[in-house]
């Protein structure tokens, strides 16, 4: 079944015009309720399609899938079956839904298949085995650059020749609606003589996608940017929480860590690339020219609006960035082939994060260390309420979609509340 945007796809099960889960998108993920173990299913308008009823209903017999698959707290076993497979599983379920196919829509275990969303509660999507984060926006770390090094000359000389990237940590990384807690650490004013150990002052979002790997390789290995994407199973809205103060003072020599590792959030549904293909754009062009190993033979950027709020306590939520994920200088591609043209093995469930995604216009910032230029300028709410970082109480939100000739793919959201300093 085609989900090209010149093939108008309608289903039976009613989906509001705005929903980021069309027939188009049918994104995976974990959830359970009071009376279901972990399982997996694939989201449609407010409804989930419990795979593991329709494997039970033989809707996949042909298929010769493993016994129990969708049965699973994560989605690590079914994605390492391939892309050939889960294409079929994703493919096999659109058609079920559309609006002439009766073979769901009347059958008698219906009921048991499709449940509300807002009845389910949403899980990890996968168990992450390693997970390393970008640095790819030259508007990010052009900013990040003029704030902090030379105005005149932002970018160090390495950045327009490889994707920097950092090893990040794994098990901190969590889904949406949990909250994370302030973190402590050494901090260093700039007029004083020592560090001073407490809670971060400047705790930060990042407004980032992730991929995750669908395929492993064997250690000596690398994956070409032509042969990237068949590593890619799908993505993930990645909200990278930094401690601003913390990691200025720690960084040097060797990068982030305490200001990173605390906690990440991402939103529960993987979107499938084969989901967003239709919403491919042309690369940035890149100057100067990449080497050999980095040069790709078609576009690997996405069309993908992203935005952030902020919501204090007892207030509602102000958007206060909105920017796209086609402004990433290095391609998802490009990050892939970098991260194992020295050979470093990947495996199923690796997810590796984008680096915040910023524009050129003030708004379109992706982190408020940029939106307050690290404190200098305020970043006005719409109650009025004030903010150069993130306080105890608030509320991040994130969310991103795509859509282009009436048809939308959307993520969902991610978000998590800020707790005091423990």
């Amino acid at each position: 079944m085609s989900d090209s945007p010149t093939n108008t796809l309608i289903s039976w099960v009613e989906v509001s015009k705005n929903s980021d889960f069309t027939i188009y998108n049918l994104p995976f993920g974990i959830f359970q309720n009071k009376k279901l173990s972990p399982r997996i299913g694939i989201a449609i308008g407010d409804k989930i399609v419990d795979l593991s009823i329709l494997d039970q209903e033989g809707f996949f017999s042909d298929m010769f899938l493993p016994e129990g698959v969708f049965l699973k707290d994560s989605l690590n076993e079914m994605i390492g079956l391939g892309k050939v497979i889960t294409k079929k599983i994703r493919e096999r379920v659109q058609d079920l839904l559309i609006a002439d196919n009766e073979k769901l829509r009347d059958h008698s275990a219906r009921g048991k298949v499709m449940l509300h969303r807002k009845e389910a509660t949403m899980l990890m999507p996968v168990k992450i085995g390693d997970y390393t984060d970008f640095y790819s926006s030259v508007e990010h770390a052009t900013n990040v650059g003029k704030m902090f090094r030379d105005p005149e000359n932002a970018l160090l000389p390495n950045w327009k020749h490889l994707p920097v990237g950092y090893h990040g940590r794994a098990s901190s990384i969590i889904p949406s609606g949990v909250p994370i807690t302030r973190p402590k650490g050494q901090t260093k004013d700039p007029e004083s003589g020592s560090p001073v150990f407490g809670p971060s002052k400047k705790l930060d979002f990042e407004l980032e996608l992730a991929f995750i790997t669908g395929k492993s390789t064997k250690l000596g290995d690398s994956v070409s940017t032509a042969d990237a994407e068949d590593y890619i199973f799908g993505f993930v809205l990645f909200n990278d929480w930094s401690a601003r103060d913390i990691q200025a003072w720690e960084y040097v020599p060797l990068g982030p860590f305490l200001g990173k590792s605390f906690a990440s959030s991402i939103s529960p549904w993987v979107v499938t690339l084969e989901a967003l293909e239709q919403f491919k754009v042309e690369s940035q062009v890149q100057e100067p020219e990449v080497l050999d190993y980095l040069k790709c033979d078609k576009s690997h950027s996405f069309d993908i609006q992203l935005e952030a709020y902020i919501q204090p306590d007892g207030e509602k939520g102000s958007k206060v960035s909105t920017t796209n994920f086609k402004n990433m200088y290095w391609n998802v591609a490009q990050q892939l082939a970098h991260h194992t043209v020295n050979g470093c093995n990947i495996n199923v469930g690796d997810m590796m994060a984008s680096g915040t995604i910023s524009g050129q216009e003030s708004d379109s910032y992706g982190s408020m260390l940029e939106l307050s230029w690290n404190g200098k300028e305020i970043v006005k709410l719409e109650s009025g309420t004030e903010r150069t970082f993130i306080e105890d109480g608030d509320t991040v939100i994130m969310k991103g979609f795509a859509e282009k000739n009436g048809v939308r793919v959307g993520f969902g959201e991610v978000k998590a509340k800020v707790l005091p300093a423990k």
